[in-house]
């Protein structure tokens, strides 16, 4: 628990932690939205909260989308509901630290984004194009990170379905079968009370299990995701000076040092790695290998 503090506490003071940065931002709209609740609520005029809550919701309406597309973005940071939040940010934690642990924190974000981006354009097409949902279409709209955090949590099983987590009563289950049993459990609820988040999750698991069998060939769908967040970190993030020096570095006795290169090497060791896991999966690692990308994931 102390650790989970910790990495909460400094999560935009610490480089590659966009893990935390997305639970983080969620947990800030939450509080933030409960904030505002309170006093609306108290006031009388609660509809102010509500119209607030509005800007931030997914609609099913191509009408009102059309008129509020940044909520594509915004739905799946914003939740109502303790349970609702609780659940969906330790979900990501725990099967986010798994991506994260073997592919890296950027492959997280990506699977996060790229589900809940995925999971919302889905839910709006189920709604217009499929007549059972017609009669709720103007009245709908959709809250919540289940989407991107069921992208993640596919692509972990999928990624490393034998992966084991201790379950209370059960034991250590593999990580396959409880991803298999949430996606069975969303399929059924496409046709219940929460039908719209339910056909977000399908779309967003979707997702997460094409991301990683792409990124087994080779292929990363992320990188769009990489490049424009790479592009708006830049706005904030300032560029560290670039000084150029030809002058070779020697130890004592002349010669070249080899501490020039040893960051380079490292970092080619870890790719190559990487790459092998894309072609063979995570199994054909030799145990060195595997110490060395562990190794590397706690940097």
């Amino acid at each position: 628990m102390n650790n989970i503090l910790d990495e909460l506490k400094y999560a935009f003071q610490r480089p590659n932690n966009g893990l935390m940065q997305i639970i983080v931002i969620n947990l800030i709209i939450f509080v933030a939205l409960l904030i505002i609740w309170v006093p609306l609520t108290m006031s009388g005029v609660e509809n102010v909260y509500r119209i607030i809550v509005e800007q931030l919701s997914l609609p099913a309406a191509l009408g009102k989308f059309i008129y509020r597309p940044w909520t594509l973005v915004t739905y799946f940071f914003t939740h109502e509901g303790f349970f609702h939040v609780l659940f969906n940010l330790l979900f990501l934690y725990w099967f986010g630290k798994i991506i994260r642990e073997f592919l890296g924190d950027e492959k997280v974000v990506n699977l996060y984004i790229l589900g809940g981006l995925v999971g919302g354009i889905f839910y709006i097409l189920m709604y217009n194009l499929i007549p059972y949902y017609q009669d709720s279409v103007a009245t709908s709209q959709m809250v919540g990170a289940s989407a991107g955090v069921y992208a993640v949590v596919v692509g972990a099983a999928t990624f490393m379905p034998n992966y084991s987590i201790p379950l209370i009563l059960l034991g250590p289950v593999r990580i396959k079968y409880i991803a298999l049993f949430f996606v069975i459990m969303s399929y059924v609820g496409s046709v219940g009370s929460n039908a719209g988040g339910n056909l977000a999750h399908l779309a967003g698991a979707g997702l997460g299990f094409l991301f990683i069998k792409q990124l087994q060939k080779g292929n990363d769908l992320g990188k769009p995701v990489t490049q424009f967040l790479t592009f708006v970190k830049s706005f904030f993030v300032r560029q560290p000076k670039v000084k150029v020096s030809y002058r070779n570095a020697k130890t004592k006795n002349g010669r070249p040092s080899k501490s020039g290169n040893s960051f380079k090497t490292k970092q080619e060791e870890i790719d190559a790695i990487l790459d092998k896991i894309s072609a063979s999966g995570y199994d054909s690692l030799t145990r060195e290998e595997k110490k060395k990308l562990f190794d590397a994931s706690k940097n």
